[in-house]
């Protein structure tokens, strides 16, 4: 029933947002701000280090709200704190509203073997330790919802997924609060499930 409440709810609110962006700022600024993120995060959005984040596409709301937490301590890292701390509220409104209108690049499952695995945990979750499925917040197709900040996650790195679900586990990351979701959802996850959920997601579009 809880996966069920999820996606319904999900679902609701996606079709509240629609496509327009919820954020207002500058297309034209975000572009010629974002000249030092394309070290990055590449050009476009489309990072080719698998360690940074493609972040064509993503939500403008929760490009905001990210680079909110960056500069505010609520999330820590050694690149993006120094970075968000130059950012006003203009220039991550402008930036986010950039990249979000980026197309992200498709990519491959990284871990063929572990395909089954990995979009059972997706879709269906794991009853067994009570680990919800990603679908019933973040869609079929990996989209997520903006009116709800899930990101979009379809297409992203298997190894910077990894990552965050293994902070989420650890308590390192915390920006799913209040709710604690994440974290509730990975610490169940075992390191195998992890790679797996992220490989599937790599290739998830």
């Amino acid at each position: 029933m809880k996966f069920v409440v999820f996606a319904v709810l999900s679902l609701l609110l996606t079709s509240v947002a629609g496509a327009q962006s919820l954020v207002e700022g500058s297309y034209d600024a975000g572009e010629a701000k974002s000249i030092v993120c394309g070290a990055c995060h590449g050009p476009n959005g489309n990072s080719v280090n698998p360690a940074w984040p493609s972040i064509a596409g993503q939500h403008a709301s929760y490009i905001v709200q990210q680079l909110q937490e960056f500069k505010n301590g609520g999330r820590t890292d050694i690149l993006m704190t120094g970075q968000a701390m130059m950012l006003s509220d203009e220039d991550m409104a402008n930036l986010a509203v950039y990249y979000e209108a980026q197309a992200a690049a498709a990519k491959s499952v990284l871990d063929p073997k572990t395909l089954d695995q990995g979009q059972a945990l997706y879709r269906g979750g794991n009853k067994d330790n009570g680990a919800s499925a990603c679908i019933a917040c973040h869609g079929p197709n990996g989209n997520g919802n903006p009116a709800a900040m899930y990101p979009a996650i379809s297409g992203q790195y298997a190894q910077y997924t990894a990552k965050q679900l293994r902070d989420y586990a650890s308590g390192t990351r915390k920006t799913d609060a209040p709710t604690k979701i994440m974290r509730e959802i990975a610490v169940r996850l075992s390191d195998e499930e992890i790679l797996a959920v992220a490989s599937f997601v790599q290739g998830l579009h």
